[in-house]
């Protein structure tokens, strides 16, 4: 099956150092097995939380893997924030699919669990990017790369990040933005446009937001 434009994205930053990923939130595993099929890393790691998708991507993978490829994934029916990454190892954890609180909550209890651990992180929120990204800015990351990336009219930021990265992350993205592309004014506008109504819920915090993607359109 082919991948969709934000999984594509995803596969084409991820480097091929890693002892192990993690394809977190995996939901059919369609990203995790393209990486096993491009020999991304020694083991790849399958995690949701839905038991009936876990049990099908198990019997997928073992009717359609070659023997190369054989021992190389584990499948994991847990809560993504459970993780436990072996700290002798190099890792990368990819979260996609889901919003930005629950990343954020991810994010935050893999860290604080594996202090120690060499872990870098993709992530694709499905929203919320700017609450997403101001957490990002706590954490010991630098900017690898990060992609806008629309798909079905609906618009992705992909963000790469490492300990070894030394740019620094921002919260409305910097790399990313192609403002003379249709597409990237339009979801920038969106993005203008969703801030500017919230201001009637709380503008002190959401006036300093708006105005830093209003920026971005000058």
């Amino acid at each position: 099956m082919a991948l969709s434009k934000r999984l594509s994205a995803i596969v084409d930053v991820v480097d091929s150092g890693y002892d192990e990923i993690w394809d977190c939130c995996c939901d059919h595993g369609l990203l995790g097995i393209e990486l096993l099929q491009q020999n991304k890393a020694q083991l790849i790691h399958f995690v949701d939380i839905v038991p009936e998708l876990m049990q099908v991507l198990s019997d997928k993978l073992e009717r359609f893997a070659t023997s190369e490829q054989r021992g190389r994934w584990q499948v994991h029916c847990q809560d993504v924030a459970m993780i436990s990454p072996d700290p002798k190892k190099r890792h990368l954890v990819i979260i996609a699919g889901v919003g930005g609180e629950l990343l954020v909550r991810f994010l935050a209890r893999i860290v604080s669990q594996q202090p120690n651990t060499h872990i870098d992180f993709i992530v694709c929120p499905v929203h919320h990017s700017y609450q997403v990204r101001s957490y990002l800015q706590t954490l010991p990351l630098g900017l690898v790369s990060e992609q806008l990336v629309c798909e079905n009219k609906r618009f992705y930021e992909v963000i790469a990040m490492s300990a070894s990265a030394s740019q620094s992350i921002t919260r409305v993205g910097q790399q990313m933005w192609q403002l003379t592309s249709k597409e990237h004014q339009a979801y920038l506008k969106q993005l203008c446009a969703h801030y500017q109504r919230m201001l009637n819920q709380d503008a002190d915090y959401y006036q300093p937001v708006l105005e830093q993607y209003s920026a971005l359109l000058t």
